[in-house]
């Protein structure tokens, strides 16, 4: 082996072979257990929430492959609507000068496509530098043949059965985008904003109880008064009792509109009047709907107001009635500009009460950073309410599983106030509805054009024979529909002979689904759904969903609910929450605050000005580039140094505690980077010690097993059930924290010094140098094995050289530790002899340790040591242990002392009752050693001083943070305490 671990050299070798062996297949044999890889967008790149979930995924899979299950890890990207779009749409538009509209929808379509075949398999390189062991043998995309297929077919099914419908509804509106967004896709940023209180002119003459003609209202979005069409008090507050069922007069309008009560109206808040713009606002649409008021909508699909309003009733049909005229003058005008000429019509006319500045927040698009619109349009809609009832019934009774099991409290308070479901997005990249309208507006839903065809020439004969009593042309009708085949498009001679009938051609709907609707189907979908093939039958319900509780709703509750529908079956039996990954501040990690670590950089390693680079660039924000430069370069003065995939995904283990968000610490990949070398330093010191050896290959030679091989094969038992049990139990820290302390703790630190005694002593018999060369190589080989779900990189170059000589491999390099057996526990191999007496010895040991560092003698200087007032078993111990003691402990003699009135005058430690003596005479120059110490002490003194005087000052404490407070308090405890030891030092070599 090198001397030195470089993962940069194993890690691509690895996963090239692995992949090309095609270990990441189902193997056809065992328990089937499957996971579907939450789809990327194939925009994307990997950030830090995809590299721990990828992580937890990958330990779960090579876990369960090695335990001999089937395993399928489903691999796929999702087609990502709006960014996708976007992304392509920049490009045209800086390679061609072209907008999409220039293009056409087929030709920008098949832009789309040529971009996703060059560059949209990046995020999956990815993948792969994370070591996810995902079949890319059945890679998915959500826009794939198959996968369209399946969506058009759900589709349809739920429409024929009423649960999908059309219908004029308040969306989130990017006015930027042209295209109404998910909740997941809005962000709140939280501002400096203005509340308008206007007064509104009672009409038919009158008054309040206190005498006023007017009723006061507050709005932070003016522009909005102008589709105002009521003004709601509430029910129980006693002011504006006697004016419900009253009117007044909508400024700058002129329409009436009633004052209604309705509980929505907060009496505690402001004036306890609210305008309620049913259109323009979400809560006002609840009051329209309870309170039957009409909705006027008073924007274009730019967010600029119309030149006439359109009124409609809480159905959406038009209500032509009511008189929809606007002032001339705010005809055209944008939103905010609208905004600030009827601010300025309120005050000269009178109206304007007053301006108050709050803080409150503003809903941005996520992809555009435009402020979102609630705007009433026509768009398609899932009725949820009998899809929710299984969904919620499934988790309920346990068919569905949470870990952590607070997440069903979320998923029930969600799924138990569902609203219908909007899944129609205004763009033209993705799966597009297949509705097909005729001349007359009428809709024909199917899974491709020649099936709505269909329908449409049977409605039309129909209509024909049975209202104009045209048997022959109904007739002609029919038999054309016999003509158009099974096709999924129309052909060139249908398209002629419906021409010659005056049949005109039906129009598709321009909208597409929004993704979460073809992601809701992905567990069933990918394995060949609606076809229940062998795959389906194998790996259909997914063993378990790995997801953020951010998506539990947009995505997990929809998924349940479509797959219950389809398959009558779960999509998963449980679902793992994880938490958020946060900068080592616990701040959300985002582009705008710029701490985005990305976990390429981590791995390979990235400059300081390349970082800087990184993270400054295309700023939404470019005035915050200053800012975010200065700490990156505080924070990483040197850059990144590369750590390796193996210590980053061992970091996200060691912190994956069941739901909670994770603080990113980069101290800690430090540390476990340092963890991977002592893994490969203590391969290379069995490796020196066993290649070319005898390692005890044949259990008919003998063998002896030293009280450090008995002790080390007992723990080795114990950390293979904690390990086991903490992954079963998805308590991925607990099972990195037993891993790391018995590999560093115990094997390292311990076991290997312990080995040398017997390896290295010319008189030990052949029999004791096997059993402790064969304990070496096997209990490393089982820790390799241990290791390998978390750790896949390293364990699997180490285990090729040590396999061989455990007995585990052949060595001519065919086989992997991918598929080799987990570790089991054997009861019978516990010792717990073993460990009491190591426990002893490791005492004797440390305690010696211990007075060198306190004495401050050197760690190489052989000592004499004696033990006194033990039990007969602590001599027994001794006599046991005394080559291990001499070793480890650096001792030229050690002795029990019967009488410990004998003692000279010695350094004392207790192990136990027993006593650990290590006299002084001629150790130390006792005069040198006390003005060492002295000075030590005058040190800590000045440091103690320092920071008491700090405490002792009232305006620090006063003002200063109280992190900060507590901080100094903190470094005046350390202080104290580390000259109380020197004090006690000290006072026992004045005593010598």
């Amino acid at each position: 082996m090198d001397k030195t671990y470089q993962p940069e050299q194993i890690e691509s070798r690895w996963y090239e072979r692995w992949e090309a062996d095609g270990r990441f297949v189902p193997s056809g044999e065992g328990t089937p257990f499957s996971i579907m890889i939450p789809p990327p967008n194939v925009t994307g790149s990997l950030h830090m929430g995809h590299a721990f979930q990828d992580t937890i995924m990958d330990t779960l899979i090579r876990w369960k492959r090695m335990q001999g299950n089937n395993t399928l890890w489903q691999v796929g990207t999702d087609h990502a609507g709006i960014a996708t779009q976007m992304l392509v749409e920049r490009k045209v538009a800086a390679e061609e000068g072209k907008s999409r509209h220039d293009l056409g929808r087929e030709a920008f379509i098949d832009k789309v496509w040529e971009w996703k075949h060059e560059s949209g398999g990046h995020i999956t390189r990815q993948l792969r530098r994370m070591g996810a062991s995902v079949d890319w043998s059945r890679e998915r995309f959500t826009m794939d043949d198959g996968f369209y297929k399946a969506v058009q077919e759900v589709f349809v099914r739920l429409f024929n059965e009423g649960l999908i419908y059309r219908g004029k509804r308040l969306v989130n509106w990017d006015p930027t985008l042209h295209t109404a967004i998910s909740d997941l896709e809005v962000e709140n940023r939280d501002q400096q904003g203005q509340f308008w209180h206007f007064r509104y002119p009672l009409a038919d003459g009158v008054k309040t109880d206190a005498g006023l003609d007017h009723l006061v209202v507050a709005t932070t979005r003016p522009e909005t008064m102008l589709g105002d069409t009521g003004v709601a008090v509430n029910p129980e507050d006693p002011r504006y009792a006697s004016l419900v069922g009253k009117f007044v007069e909508l400024p700058l309008v002129g329409r009436r509109i009633p004052i209604v009560a309705d509980e929505h109206a907060d009496m505690e808040k402001g004036s306890g009047c609210v305008k309620i713009t049913p259109a323009h606002d979400f809560n006002d649409y609840e009051v329209g709907r309870r309170q039957n008021l009409p909705l006027i909508n008073v924007f274009t699909q730019d967010a600029a107001i119309l030149p006439r309003a359109e009124a409609f009733d809480i159905q959406g049909r038009p209500l032509p009635d009511i008189d929809t005229t606007l002032p001339e003058a705010y005809a055209g005008l944008d939103r905010f500009e609208a905004r600030k000429r009827i601010v300025a019509d309120m005050e000269a006319v009178g109206l304007l009460e007053q301006v108050e500045t709050v803080s409150n927040t503003l809903p941005y698009g996520d992809r555009s950073g435009d402020v979102i619109e609630p705007l009433l349009t026509d768009q398609w809609f899932v009725a949820v309410e009998s899809l929710a009832k299984p969904a919620i019934e499934a988790v309920e009774n346990g068919d569905i599983e949470f870990v952590p099991k607070n997440y069903e409290n979320m998923y029930f308070a969600w799924m138990r106030d569902l609203q219908d479901w909007c899944i129609s997005r205004q763009l033209w990249w993705g799966h597009r509805i297949p509705a097909w309208y005729d001349i007359d507006g009428n809709v024909f839903v199917a899974r491709n054009e020649v099936e709505a065809t269909r329908q449409y020439l049977q409605e039309l004969a129909d209509f024909i024979e049975h209202e104009q009593g045209d048997f022959d042309t109904a007739m002609r009708l029919r038999s054309f529909d016999q003509l158009l085949g099974g096709t999924p498009e129309l052909t060139a001679d249908a398209l002629t002979t419906m021409e010659k009938l005056g049949v005109p051609r039906l129009t598709q709907d321009d909208d597409v689904l929004d993704t979460w609707f073809s992601s809701g189907l992905w567990t069933f979908a990918t394995l060949g759904w609606p076809e229940r093939g062998e795959d389906f039958r194998t790996f259909h319900p997914s063993s378990v969903l790995v997801t953020g509780f951010d998506i539990i709703f947009f995505w997990v509750a929809r998924m349940i609910m479509l797959t219950l529908k389809f398959t009558g079956e779960v999509p998963f039996k449980q679902v793992y929450v994880h938490g958020l990954v946060r900068d080592g501040q616990g701040q959300k990690m985002s582009k705008s605050k710029g701490n985005v670590l990305d976990p390429i950089d981590l791995i390979d390693g990235i400059g300081l000005e390349n970082l800087v680079e990184k993270r400054t660039g295309s700023l939404m924000q470019p005035h915050k580039a200053k800012a975010i430069a200065k700490a990156t370069r505080d924070e990483f003065p040197e850059g990144i140094e590369p750590h390796g995939t193996d210590a980053l995904r061992f970091t996200f283990l060691s912190q994956a505690t069941t739901g909670r968000d994770i603080k990113f610490d980069m101290g800690r990949l430090d540390g476990y980077r340092n963890f991977c070398n002592k893994l490969w330093n203590a391969s290379r010191y069995v490796l020196m010690n066993a290649e070319g050896q005898d390692c005890g290959a044949n259990d008919d030679e003998p063998m002896e097993l030293s009280l450090a091989d008995r002790w080390i094969v007992s723990e080795l038992q114990r950390t293979e059930s904690q390990v086991t049990r903490a992954i079963q139990e998805y308590r991925f820290d607990q099972a990195a924290q037993a891993l790391y302390d018995f590999l560093w703790n115990e094997y390292c630190d311990w076991y290997l010094e312990l080995s040398k005694p017997v390896l290295w002593d010319e008189a030990a018999s052949t029999a004791a140098k096997r059993g402790t060369r064969r304990t070496l190589v096997r209990v490393l080989e089982a820790i390799l094995r241990l290791a390998h779900p978390m750790m896949p990189f390293i364990t699997e170059e180490i285990w090729q050289r040590v396999a061989p000589l455990a007995g585990t491999a052949t060595g001519d390099g065919s086989e992997s530790i991918m598929v080799q057996p987990w570790p089991q526990p054997d009861d019978d191999k516990l010792d717990e002899t073993a460990g009491r007496d190591i426990a002893w010895l490791k005492g004797v040991i440390v305690a010696v340790r211990n007075v060198r560092a306190e004495m401050n003698i050197a760690p190489g200087k052989p000592l004499e040591v004696l033990l006194t007032k033990g039990s007969p078993s602590d001599r027994e111990r001794l006599e046991a242990n005394r080559p291990f003691l001499a070793k480890l402990a650096k001792l030229e003699r050690v002795e029990w002392l019967d009488d410990p009135e004998q003692a000279p005058l010695s350094a004392t430690q207790l192990v136990g009752d027993m006593e650990v003596l290590v006299p002084m005479a001629g150790l130390i120059d006792k005069e040198a050693e006390l003005a060492r110490l002295a000075k030590e002490i005058d040190k800590q003194d000045k440091l103690i001083g320092a920071v008491e005087k700090k405490l002792g000052n009232d305006s620090f404490v006063a003002k200063a943070p109280a992190e900060v407070v507590e901080k100094e308090r903190g470094k005046l405890a350390d202080f104290q305490a580390a000259r109380r030891v020197l004090a006690e030092q000290r006072d026992k070599i004045a005593e010598l």
